[in-house]
């Protein structure tokens, strides 16, 4: 049984007050007899890796960051390797996120260099992919996500299996916009990114992978979400932000 994962991806938000308190609230919560049995993951902007991660020592919640360059150092002005973000103690990174495929014109060719970067320094990539209204309005949602995860996927001569890799579906449609996939749409979608997981990695690695969903998941969606077979838990965005709503989504999970 693959172990559910709740992700929260802050964003560009959080001061460091603002940031370190919700932290401690979730390290908190998490040491207590009521804790849900998931796994934890905050990803909060890079001004605030260290903060954080000083709130979350000796808590269950795992440290991770939006972003990583796939080099290790050099002149890369304005970017973060992945070996300075094991060096912060992080443990995942969120890589292929339509906010930067979109905003900073990432292809899958990075993608994926930053997803085996990040596995290289023994980091998780969130590898992410999703398709558009226009693409699901034209019935390629399925084709769309193949081609995302053939371009983006680390190379099966790296491996897969559930510490190795994470795949998140974030329909674009549905991020920030309060629409969220129907039960049914999604389990579509993480049915046949399963099977490209299999095909790519073989039987027991591809199933080992966790396939998230994210796009809109409130705590009064949450748990319609997590019943949906393969899907492994959530990546979250605005909810992750406000500590009673991700911990409801992880209760939910758990």
């Amino acid at each position: 049984m693959r172990r559910k994962l709740i992700a929260g991806n802050w964003k560009m938000n959080g001061l460091r007050v603002q940031g370190t308190e919700l932290a401690r609230d979730l390290a908190e919560r998490t040491a207590g007899a009521d804790a849900p049995d998931c796994d934890w993951l905050i990803c909060p902007p890079f001004t605030l890796l260290v903060p954080v991660a000083e709130a979350l020592v000796g808590s269950p919640v795992q440290l991770g960051a939006q972003d990583c360059h796939p080099e290790d150092k050099g002149a890369h002005t304005g970017d973060v390797s992945p070996a300075m973000l094991d060096d912060l103690c992080c443990s995942a990174v969120i890589v292929g996120h339509s906010e930067r495929r979109q905003n900073h014109g990432e292809g899958d060719a990075l993608v994926k260099a930053k997803a085996e970067a990040a596995r290289n320094h023994g980091l998780t990539p969130i590898v992410c992919i999703g398709e558009s209204e226009r693409q699901r309005d034209s019935g390629k949602t399925l084709a769309v996500l193949e081609e995302q995860l053939a371009g983006s996927l680390p190379s099966a001569e790296s491996g897969g299996g559930e510490g190795a890799l994470v795949v998140a579906y974030e329909p674009v449609w549905a991020i920030g916009t309060g629409k969220t996939a129907t039960p049914d749409d999604v389990g579509e979608a993480h049915r046949h990114i399963r099977g490209l997981l299999v095909h790519t990695y073989g039987r027991e690695a591809g199933q080992d992978v966790r396939i998230l969903y994210g796009g809109s998941v409130k705590p009064d969606n949450a748990g319609e979400l997590m019943a949906v077979p393969d899907v492994d838990g959530a990546l979250v965005g605005g909810a992750s932000l406000k500590a009673d709503d991700f911990w409801a989504i992880g209760k939910a999970a758990g």
